[in-house]
């Protein structure tokens, strides 16, 4: 992709722009070096169903098994940790100048517990705690879901001094929750006179998805349709100026605290009525991030603009969601069933993936025998 100058514009607005997928072919061919140079790139996400498309997808990763020690190769789940986390400690060393450069703001690649821990606050503390040490980078952040488990879990790692980037999360309610987590976290962390230097933390709102529930329940008609989402977003975004202001966050700040940033997800549009780049283009904002879909990326690249900020609009963004209610939509019930299908859809993905390594891994030793 040429060098893009709406990219950059999107950036200097203080828009942290970060990739929504990763992969070996991504990280050997070059494409991501060359995303980070052009596209103003200081970021990458992953999940478990990114990671199943990549390692089933392609014949890169048939090497390293290849190479597995026998006692590695009974655990399925150790299989995807070996595999990923080495993409992962190449996309944080790729990503490294952006991070030293922001002086730790940015410059981040995420990797999320298994999902099939959701629900269990310890399993996921323990596993976000080891996924932490082996990966061993300033720049790397675990990815926890904002399930009520999730929050216990968000606490006790920032008062590890573990980055977290909270993932599924759909509800402005829950996302007061999360950042009350964090401060909880920072606090405690304070209070055993250890340093908040360094500590980094994302609230990933997912967005797109939120529309598509809702849509379905409005008239055809409706002017809320496609507009809950970024209204949600835009209220949001109050509350976190509003969480990360005051003389207790600037008590906190002064022992090097960061705000723990929101970050706009799942933000290609699915209704092709919409919009490409509706979930960045009226999402602009200083200190946000949003992590996009490559698609999404070159749409903003060849035609996005950069023009209003998330703050023009906070009481419009309070009416619509007023208005939903009034709708007769239960937009909390709706929230929620997003949270359990996002947790599930992640279980079969997960599934899928350490099956398909089983198979992958069957095949390079039959080929090998």
């Amino acid at each position: 992709m040429p060098a893009s100058p709406n990219l950059a514009r999107l950036h200097d607005a203080g828009v942290s722009i970060w990739l929504d997928t990763l992969s070996r072919h991504l990280l050997e061919s070059g494409e991501f070096t060359d995303l980070i140079r052009d596209c103003s790139v200081t970021g990458a996400t992953s999940n478990p169903t990114i990671f199943a498309k990549a390692i089933t997808g392609s014949d890169l990763y048939d090497e390293q098994l290849r190479r597995l020690d026998p006692a590695e190769g009974g655990d399925p789940q150790e299989l995807f940790f070996l595999l990923a986390l080495d993409d992962v400690r190449v996309a944080a060393r790729q990503l490294r100048p952006a991070y030293d450069a922001s002086e730790g703001r940015d410059g981040f690649i995420s990797f999320e517990c298994t999902p099939d821990l959701a629900d269990d606050a310890e399993a996921t503390i323990d596993q976000a705690t080891d996924l932490w040490q082996r990966l061993d980078q300033p720049n790397v952040m675990i990815k926890v879901p904002a399930t009520r488990a999730g929050l216990a879990a968000i606490e006790e790692l920032t008062r590890r001094g573990i980055n977290v980037n909270v993932t599924l999360l759909f509800a402005v309610d829950r996302y007061e929750d999360v950042a009350d987590a964090y401060l909880r976290g920072l606090r405690a962390r304070a209070g055993e006179n250890q340093p908040l230097t360094g500590i980094a933390s994302a609230a990933s709102f997912f967005l797109s998805r939120i529309d598509t529930k809702v849509d379905a329940r409005l008239a055809e008609n409706s002017p809320l349709r496609g507009r809950v989402a970024i209204a949600g977003a835009r209220v949001a975004y109050q509350r976190y100026l509003a969480k990360f202001s005051g003389r207790e966050w600037e008590r906190l700040a002064e022992l090097g605290a960061r705000p723990q940033r929101p970050l706009w997800a799942s933000t290609g549009t699915k209704d092709p009525a919409y919009s490409d780049v509706l979930y960045v283009a009226e999402l602009i904002g200083p200190g946000v991030i949003n992590t996009m879909p490559e698609a999404t990326l070159r749409a903003f690249a060849d035609h996005g603009e950069v023009a209003e900020t998330l703050a023009v609009d906070p009481p419009g963004a309070a009416q619509a969601l007023a208005d939903v209610a009034s709708a007769g939509i239960d937009l909390t019930a709706i929230t929620d069933e997003l949270e359990r299908e996002g947790v599930r859809s992640f279980c079969d993905s997960y599934r899928q993936l350490l099956a398909c390594i089983e198979r992958r891994l069957a095949v390079v030793n039959e080929v090998d025998a």
